[in-house]
This record gives structure tokens, C-alpha cells and sequence, in this order.
């Protein structure tokens, strides 16, 4: 029941780092509009852990790689949450190497519930990586390869796009 949440959330981490070590200045700028930029200098450093671990959730069946990821997400909804609730508001997560992406609710619960998902894979019993997912699958899991590929960018678009398709409606 969780293995097309869990690599989907795996793959979007993925993305989302490599998207970081390409374009770290915006994650930077985030952290230091949210009065963490002691972290800034790591943002490519992030980027990074989160390519790792996320290939690693999709490659192997490890409850650490499941528990870091949970921890990933965590943070995110974390820095969203901290960002919403600043008087001097954040104008962009820098989540994946965009600057224009502004924190928003659906962000928040985005990332909680990815969070939950990789916590209670990291909890249970069996792996979820992308071959354990697929065994057994029909048609040798192209269908759900497909529709993993979808969700993760419909769960792109809910965190890039769609906040700043809102902004742009609510700007006179």
C-alpha cells in the first residue's frame, strides 16, 4: 500500500537534490531568509544527501535509507512551517533550485505526509525500493513505473508551480 508513495517520495527527493547541486543560490537565500544562514554554505552539501538517500530508497531495501528520508521530508516541513509563520515572509523554499517558489500550506502537508509515509516504511517490515516494488507487478511494472512517474510530477507541480500560479492570482 505505501510502495507508490514511497518511490514516489524517493524519486522527488532525488530530483529535488539534483536539482539543489545544480542551483544551490536559491536554497541558500531561503535559509537565510528563514535566519538560518549558517546553513547556507551547505546548501549544495544537501543537495546532495538528498540525491543519495534518494536513490538509495529507490535502489535498496534499507530502513535507514527509509529513515533519512523521513528525516528529509521532516526537515522540509519544518523549514515550511518555520517559513509561513515568519513576520518577514520567505519568498521562495529553494526546494528544487528555484528562487520564485514561495512556501505554502500544500508544501507543509506535502511534506508531512511524505515524511510519514518514509517513517512508517523505515518502521515496518518489508522493503519498498523500486525492485521490490515492481516484483510481481503486471506487465513487469511498467504500469506502475508509469503512474510512480506522474504522481512524482503532479507532487512537482503542487510544490513549484502551483504556489506561484497562486501568488500571480492573487497580485493585482
Amino acid at each position: 500500500m505505501l510502495a507508490g508513495p514511497y518511490v514516489v517520495a524517493a524519486a522527488l527527493l532525488a530530483l529535488g537534490g539534483l536539482l539543489k547541486l545544480r542551483r544551490p543560490a536559491p536554497t541558500a537565500r531561503a535559509l537565510r531568509e528563514a535566519d538560518l544562514g549558517r546553513l547556507a554554505p551547505f546548501a549544495r552539501a544537501m543537495g546532495a544527501a538528498e540525491v543519495a538517500t534518494g536513490l538509495a530508497a529507490l535502489a535498496v531495501d534499507s530502513a535507514v535509507a527509509a529513515g533519512l528520508m523521513a528525516a528529509c521530508y521532516a526537515g522540509f516541513a519544518g523549514f515550511v512551517a518555520l517559513a509561513l509563520t515568519r513576520p518577514a515572509p520567505v519568498g521562495g523554499c529553494g526546494c528544487f533550485g528555484e528562487a520564485d517558489s514561495p512556501p505554502s500550506a500544500v508544501h507543509l502537508v506535502l511534506d508531512a505526509t511524505l515524511a510519514a509515509v518514509a517513517a512508517a516504511v523505515a518502521a515496518g517490515p518489508g522493503g519498498m525500493s523500486l525492485p521490490t516494488a515492481v516484483s510481481g507487478q503486471p506487465l513487469g511494472g511498467v504500469p506502475f513505473v508509469a503512474l510512480a512517474v506522474v504522481a512524482a510530477g503532479l507532487a512537482y507541480a503542487a510544490l513549484a508551480l502551483l504556489p506561484r500560479t497562486l501568488a500571480g492570482l492573487r497580485s493585482p
